[in-house]
């Protein structure tokens, strides 16, 4: 090799170093894996999990590496599945929408397999509980193959767990252009129930085994009580009006894609109905904002041990941006009436750090915490690890969105209602697909490095549907990107 020729080779290799790294990584990057590729990864990942780790269809939250150790939020045996998200309804609708980007059919019978398992999960209440147990069936009053009268019927909006349920197999409805008869009536059955489980003031409970009777449940403004026990009372508290892990905006949410799938005017009418809830359920002065969850007097009340009657701060930005959301749906400007009042309050409430509390005092907005020993107090030098008693604030961007939608023309309110978004091929989304490739192993597994909470094993190798998700999400859009360019 001659000198000069030596170094136009190394000045070639240079430049193409330099190109890479200088903003054209996603031509290097993407001649090294191919949508052929990614294809190939999706169909043996998805082969693995429909075959050796799901159970019926469904699916957990995490296993061990051999699969013998399995959980939900609790120790799962091998007959049963969850439902509480990250579980079937999640995994189902990253089957549905791989599906929709990248049109493979295993997918789609993968994503009908988990609806399958949610349907036999179904209640005669209409919902779903936590999880599905195809092997004692007796307890539980399934619509398919379950128990009697005294068994098990409590439906739980807790957790988005049946909301997550039905969502999904509204998708899948959608999807199959209602001919499955068998999902169709599921969703159905479900949409009824769960209109009759709303209370007359709009409110939805925590969870319900019977639909309410509207003599107990009169439609009150909030109001503070005289006085509130400071000690934990041990009542029941499922059939409160429940603001708590954003129950009432998940059902919204519901409500709102149910009416735009079937066009059924029951449905926006529920979601606006629950929104003139949250307006009748905005505290008086001086804490213009909401509580977690109100007793029939319409009074804040305890529910655990650990969310005592008081002012969120937690629960109530999730309560603004659910205002913002019926705003956009509707185009009523009474459900942004509410938010300045709200925001102000929850400014002037943040914590010297910048963040709020999760609970405020009734009246005196003192800060509420608890200790180690679930003693209310004041201070937050010894608080439980299990649950965020300080919050992030989101006070500013919630403020600035507000104004936005305020300037907002009926034209950008329906562009917002159902947005859809566009899968571009970046540099970053060929690293994720490439990772995603190169991680999963000969078995089809994507394994890591965590918890099996339940049988107290710390960083062992895991199979954790959250991964799955992310990775053939990914890897869906790294085909879809290309099928678009």
């Amino acid at each position: 090799m001659t000198a000069s020729f030596a170094r136009l080779r190394m000045r070639f290799l240079i430049i193409l170093c330099l190109t890479c790294f200088w903003g054209t990584s996603e031509q290097c990057q993407s001649a090294e894996i191919t949508p052929t590729d990614a294809k190939q990864a999706m169909k043996k990942a998805t082969h693995f999990f429909t075959s050796e780790v799901s159970t019926n269809g469904g699916y957990l939250w995490r296993y061990s590496e051999d699969l013998s150790q399995r959980e939900g939020e609790e120790r799962a045996s091998d007959s049963r599945i969850w439902v509480q998200p990250p579980g079937t309804p999640t995994v189902g609708e990253a089957f549905l929408t791989a599906y929709q980007k990248t049109r493979e059919p295993y997918l789609l019978e993968a994503a009908k397999a988990a609806a399958s398992a949610l349907v036999k999960g179904q209640l005669k209440s209409g919902g779903w509980t936590y999880y599905i147990d195809f092997q004692d069936r007796m307890n539980t009053q399934y619509r398919i193959d379950g128990g009697g009268p005294r068994a098990r019927n409590t439906t739980t909006f807790d957790d988005n767990t049946s909301q997550a349920a039905l969502r999904y197999l509204i998708l899948l409805d959608q999807e199959l252009k209602f001919q499955d008869q068998t999902i169709h009536g599921a969703v159905t059955y479900a949409l009824d129930a769960f209109l009759k489980a709303q209370f007359p003031n709009g409110g939805w409970p925590q969870r319900y085994s019977r639909f309410p009777d509207p003599k107990e449940f009169p439609v009150l403004k909030a109001n503070y009580p005289e006085s509130w026990s400071r000690t934990f009372p041990k009542k029941k508290y499922q059939n409160y009006y429940t603001f708590n892990d954003n129950a009432i905006a998940d059902l919204v949410d519901l409500m709102f894609l149910a009416h735009h799938v079937y066009g059924d005017s029951r449905y926006r009418d529920a979601a606006l109905k629950a929104g003139d809830f949250i307006i009748l359920a905005q505290m008086p002065e001086p804490q213009p904002a909401w509580s977690q969850q109100y007793n029939q007097k319409m009074q804040p009340d305890w529910a655990r041990k650990f969310e005592p009657p008081a002012v969120t701060g937690g629960e109530s930005q999730g309560i603004i941006k659910t205002l913002m959301q019926i705003y956009i749906y509707s185009g009523e400007k009474k459900y942004l009436e509410p938010i300045p009042s709200a925001l102000a309050y929850l400014k002037k409430s943040e914590l010297p750090d910048g963040r709020l509390a999760r609970f405020y005092e009734l009246k005196t907005n003192r800060p509420l915490y608890f200790t180690k020993h679930y003693q209310l107090t004041f201070k937050s030098d010894d608080m439980p690890t299990h649950y965020s008693f300080i919050v992030k604030s989101s006070i500013d961007s919630l403020d600035s969105r507000y104004r936005s939608l305020l300037k907002a023309s009926p034209e950008r309110l329906a562009s917002m209602r159902f947005p859809t978004r566009r899968v571009r091929l970046t540099p970053s989304l060929t690293a994720k697909a490439t990772s995603a490739i190169d991680s999963l192993n000969a078995r089809g597994a994507w394994i890591k490095q965590g918890d099996i909470r339940t049988a107290k094993r710390e960083n062992v190798p895991v199979i954790d549907t959250r991964v799955f998700i992310h990775n053939l999400t990914n890897l869906a859009d790294f085909v879809a990107a290309h099928q678009r360019d």
